[in-house]
């Protein structure tokens, strides 16, 4: 099994790109994020790599980091999510995007991966809340708050502050994590109304 690669760039085509190792042109399925942060042909990369062996091909999938490989790994675990899909979710999140989607339960998210409708979308993020890698990057408290019913045990004007975001027309992952933020800024004593100020705030940036 091939792990990982590094040679040159010789060539890209719409998915993937041709590395050049020692004389061997390798044909490397790449996602839409990783293949624009490669450099320009002649020049030198290196590439981690999934191998898939099938009855009829063997494919090789190129990412940028190990961290990006387990996350395709990991999709693929959930029920019509193929390498396709999987490639697809990495061309618009990043690792560190898509652990916070997932601990966020940000369905809406998900879903902006082409071929990812709302149902699959839902689908991921539940199935993969706790199995995901990293996400102890993510702020507990603003995961916490983001599903409904944990929020439910939260200080009244925590839960009054995510509902007026909400309201706003704030994504409730994006109200939470607002609110979240504020609360560590201001307090756990803070009032509904300075909370909510400082949401706005945060969501501005």
């Amino acid at each position: 099994m091939i792990g990982k690669l590094k040679g040159l760039i010789d060539g890209y085509g719409e998915d993937h790109v041709i590395l050049d190792v020692n004389g061997v042109g390798y044909v490397v399925q790449c996602s839409a994020r990783t293949l624009q942060r490669l450099p320009r042909a002649g020049e030198a990369a290196t590439l981690s790599i999934e191998t898939q062996v099938r009855e009829d091909a063997i494919r090789l999938f190129g990412f940028a980091s190990d961290t990006e490989r387990d996350w395709f790994r990991l999709l693929q675990n959930v029920q019509g999510v193929g390498a396709k899909v999987a490639l697809a979710i990495l061309g618009v999140l990043s690792p560190a995007e898509l652990a916070s989607a997932v601990a966020m339960q940000d369905k809406a998210a998900v879903a902006r991966a082409p071929g990812v409708g709302p149902k699959l979308a839902a689908r991921i993020v539940a199935e993969m809340k706790d199995k995901a890698p990293a996400l102890s990057a993510v702020d507990p408290l603003a995961a916490r708050l983001a599903g409904e019913d944990e929020a439910k045990t939260a200080p009244k004007p925590v839960q009054d502050a995510i509902s007026a975001l909400v309201n706003l027309g704030y994504g409730r992952p994006q109200a939470a994590a607002a609110v979240a933020a504020s609360v560590k800024a201001l307090g756990e004593s803070a009032q509904t109304s300075a909370l909510i100020r400082r949401g706005l705030k945060e969501l501005a940036q």
